[in-house]
């Protein structure tokens, strides 16, 4: 049976369609610049999310876990690989994304007879000062795009544009990176934007099951709304709840082996809001 170039992209249509849907319900992951280094956090049930990759990268995602893991094994391979064959201080966030998982994350995606794998990937690079941070998000199709400050992965994308707006609003213009916030000052900003793209997503999901009318209407005038102080501790509340705040520093400067360490129960505790009435 001939299989033509429109076949081809309806095709790649219905695996974006597959893996969007997939991923809608995904806990937001979200990766920001702090004095101390590069801070990362999420909500989770019982896989971690957060990992080290190699001396200054660290890896972040949402998604199905054996896909996360594979790529997570793919990117420790080609660091390990490339401190070996050049120097440690040649491996960067730009070849692993770039050149190790891109191309494998496109081939995989153009190709028909394939399954698509279902994740996107957060990746920090921890520099010397907090202008020198980098972010890059890889996309399921191989598709990645850089940025500094802060990064942030959510199931839908106006819940992820939501996010980085509310990181944005909370952590100031991009000259404050001179005087960047310690990691428990830029924690509850970050709390507060997850909170804000998980609720979005909420909303948006329930938006897609309406049926057009005045429910639906109604179910989308309250996606355009960001949600209130009070509504974000109550989501966070309940979310932790049902799973656990997993938080990591990649640290900038650090007497032990390894730059990232994952934050304890006792260093969190007294930053998360409680369920109240």
């Amino acid at each position: 049976m001939a299989y033509s170039p429109y076949d081809w992209r309806q095709t790649l249509q219905e695996k974006a369609d597959y893996v969007e849907d997939r991923l809608r319900g995904g806990s937001p992951v979200i990766a920001l610049s702090c004095r101390e280094g590069v801070l990362l956090l999420t909500l989770r049930g019982t896989q971690r999310k957060l990992y080290e990759l190699y001396e200054r990268l660290a890896f972040g995602g949402l998604g199905n876990p054996s896909d996360l893991e594979t790529i997570r094994q793919t990117a420790i391979d080609f660091c390990h690989a490339e401190g070996f064959q050049r120097s440690p201080e040649d491996v960067s966030i730009q070849r692993v994304v770039g050149f190790a998982l891109s191309p494998v994350l496109k081939r995989g995606f153009a190709d028909p007879l394939r399954a698509p794998l279902v994740l996107r990937g957060l990746f920090a690079q921890v520099g010397e000062q907090a202008t020198d941070d980098l972010f890059y998000k890889l996309n399921y199709d191989g598709e990645f795009s850089l940025q500094s400050r802060y990064a942030g992965l959510a199931g839908a994308a106006a819940a992820e544009r939501q996010l980085e707006e509310t990181l944005s609003e909370r952590l100031g213009a991009a000259k404050s990176l001179r005087r960047a916030p310690g990691w428990q000052k830029a924690l509850p900003p970050a709390l507060r934007a997850w909170a804000v793209a998980r609720w979005q997503a909420r909303q948006e999901m329930e938006n897609s099951e309406s049926d057009e009318n005045s429910a639906g209407d109604q179910a989308r005038e309250e996606t355009l709304r960001q949600p209130s102080e009070r509504e974000c501790e109550r989501l966070l509340a309940a979310e932790l709840e049902k799973g656990s705040l997993e938080a990591a520093l990649l640290e900038r400067e650090t007497a032990r082996a390894q730059r990232f360490r994952l934050l304890s129960e006792q260093e969190l505790a007294p930053l998360l809001p409680t369920q109240q009435g």
